[in-house]
Parts: structure tokens; sequence; C-alpha cells
């Protein structure tokens, strides 16, 4: 049960992301360039009350309360960090128009949901090394996948006979698809080390409640290895490079949400 505590910083996360979500569709729909002051201030802001708010929901005195929604809103803290840090350097801060929102509907769900306790006496540093390595790779590759759906509007926009103001906003399309294979090679390094780690400390990877996981883990790798060499062999980019980047995650968010649904919520 979420306590008091942790329920204000949650709640004050959220609002906040919505503030800052309304601010950025309004400077969309004014075709406005975003302040990227006001920009960060309201990031800090939420990245804060969401640190606070969801360290105070996952982290109980027995143990971490590890279910699939409370995971979700932890992953998106650690994919707005990601993001917030790169955009001091890189041109990123778009991709707060999708995240935002999301993050909003993350940890509004979190709250309200049930979720099996992991006791801290059932870890050790290999499990730990195992988990954080995950997340790291899922957020990192959550964010090459938003990063290709903004690639694809541009595309699309670029190619339209009318493209829209919000376009202009974004850097250009050699940019974009730059920054999109620089987080996919990082994010691939870290699968690599996350599904080695699991090989390592895992008992058995290919358990009944395990298998799932490993086997859409490997073919996300798979389809991500391919990718990437695509891209260095045969010079893969556009439309490809956003296909089998989407289908990648695809295959990767059914690894870790698709079995966490099936195993706490639909049985």
């Amino acid at each position: 049960m979420i306590t008091a505590f942790a329920l204000s910083f949650n709640v004050a996360a959220i609002a906040v992301y919505l503030a800052a979500s309304g601010y950025l569709v309004v400077q969309f729909v004014r075709k406005e360039e975003v302040n990227k002051l006001w920009l960060l201030a309201l990031a800090c802001c939420a990245l804060t009350l969401h640190g606070l708010g969801v360290t105070n929901t996952i982290f109980s005195s027995d143990g971490l309360q590890f279910g699939i929604f409370k995971v979700s809103s932890l992953i998106f803290w650690v994919i707005n960090t990601i993001v917030l840090a790169s955009s001091l350097k890189k041109p990123l801060h778009n991709l707060f128009v999708l995240l935002f929102p999301l993050s909003a509907l993350a940890v509004l769900i979190s709250i309200f949901s049930n979720s099996p306790q992991l006791l801290y006496a059932q870890l050790d540093q290999g499990l730990i090394s195992h988990i954080l390595l995950s997340i790291l790779a899922y957020s990192l590759l959550t964010i090459a996948s938003m990063q290709a759906l903004l690639l694809a509007f541009q595309n699309h926009q670029l190619r339209s006979k009318q493209p829209t103001g919000a376009v202009r906003l974004l850097p250009p399309l050699q940019t974009m698809e730059a920054l999109l294979f620089e987080i996919l090679w990082a994010g691939m390094l870290l699968l690599t080390l996350s599904i080695a780690t699991g090989f390592i400390f895992l008992h058995d990877i290919f358990a009944q409640h395990l298998a799932h996981k490993t086997l859409f883990s490997l073919l996300a790798w798979c389809i991500y290895a391919t990718l990437l060499w695509g891209r260095h062999k045969l010079g893969w980019r556009g439309n490809t490079a956003i296909r089998w980047t989407l289908v990648g995650f695809t295959a990767l968010m059914l690894a870790y949400f698709g079995s966490k649904l099936v195993l706490e919520v639909l049985l």
C-alpha cells in the first residue's frame, strides 16, 4: 500500500508533468521555439518529485515493490533523466512532447496498482546488476523508439506537399537519424550486458516463468543487431531504420511487460 508521503510526491509530479505537457503543446501549436530554461526548470521539478515518489513507492522496509506498473513509473523516471541530461548537449528535448504525458499516466497507474514484493533477502549483487542493466537497456531503447516515431513524423511531413509548422521546430533530418543510431548503439550494449548477466546470475533463465522473457529478449537483440549491421554494411536509413527500431522495441516490450502482465494481471 502506498504511503501518504509517497502519494503526495506522486500527485505533485503528475501535476508538473501535465503543466509541462501543456506548455509544450501550446508552443508547438503556436509554432514557437520552446524556452529551454523554462523546460529545464519544469523537467527538473517534475523529475525531483517523481524520483522522491517512485523511491518511496518501490522501496519498503522489507523489500522492493517490483510490480509491472510501479517499475513502469521507475523506467519513465530513468528515461526522462537520460533525455534531460542528453538534451543539454543534443537536440533531444522534443521527445518530452511524448514523454511527459506518458510519465504522468505511468505515475497515476502506479499509485493505484498492487504488486508482489521482492524481499531483500532474495537479492544478491548479481541479480541487482541484472535488474539495473535491464532497466537501463529498456529505458534507452524506449528513447530510441520515440526518436524513431519523431523521425517518422518528420519524414512524412517533409514528403507532404503541405508540411505543418511543427516540423520546422525539429532538428535536421540527418541529425535526428544520427541521434537515433547513437541511442541504439548504447541501448544495444546495455541489452547485451543485461542478457549476459541473466545467463550468469539467474539459476534457470529458461524456467517456465522466465522462458517468455528470455526468448523475446533474445529476439529483440537479434532484431537490433540486424539493424545495426544493416546500417553499417548496407547503409540502412529512413523508413527501414524506423521499422526495424519499432519492431525490435515491440519484441522487447513483450519480453518484459508481456510476461509481467500475464503473471501479475491475467493470472
